[in-house]
């Protein structure tokens, strides 16, 4: 699934993403690293993967966009 970085703290190395329909979805630390990347900037195009349903659903993985 694609998102859009909308918030990203180094200190805590966590955030949230906007998806397609303007839902906003944070994601932990755990979610950052394992997508390898060290820095998230606003605004940036992002791939996530999620688990769960509605109100549940977490981010497992963030990492860059890449066509």
């Amino acid at each position: 699934m694609q998102a859009t970085a909308y918030t990203y703290d180094p200190e805590t190395r966590s955030g949230s993403v906007l998806l397609d329909d303007g839902t906003p979805v944070e994601f932990g630390a755990e979610a950052f690293e394992a997508g390898g990347l060290r820095l998230l900037r606003p605004g940036q195009r992002v791939r996530i993967e999620t688990a769960g349903e509605g109100g549940a659903r977490r981010i497992t993985l963030v990492t860059l966009q890449t066509f």
